[in-house]
């Protein structure tokens, strides 16, 4: 099974979005609130080289990028075959 992590703010409308997206995929993840614990944010820029918005999001430690990213991925039909076991 895949290791998923996001990296989101409950305020944010994009991280709702991408955890819409990866439930209705079915896959479990873990989230990581950067705005309850904000000393994460810091980690997850120095693992997304940098990008300091939310969603952030990793999978098996890979940076896959934020919303439009996972999205892309969707529309083109790579997200399955990313998240398959």
């Amino acid at each position: 099974m895949k290791t998923i992590e996001i990296y989101s703010s409950p305020l944010c409308g994009f991280c709702h979005a991408a955890k819409r997206l990866l439930n209705a995929k079915g896959v479990a993840y873990s989230e990581i609130d950067v705005l309850s614990q904000p000393e994460r944010r810091k980690e997850m820029m120095n693992r997304a080289n940098g990008r300091h918005t939310v969603p952030q999001i990793f999978v098996d430690g890979a940076h896959v990028g934020g919303c439009d990213d996972l999205y892309a991925l969707e529309n083109s039909g790579k997200l399955d075959p990313l998240l398959a076991s």
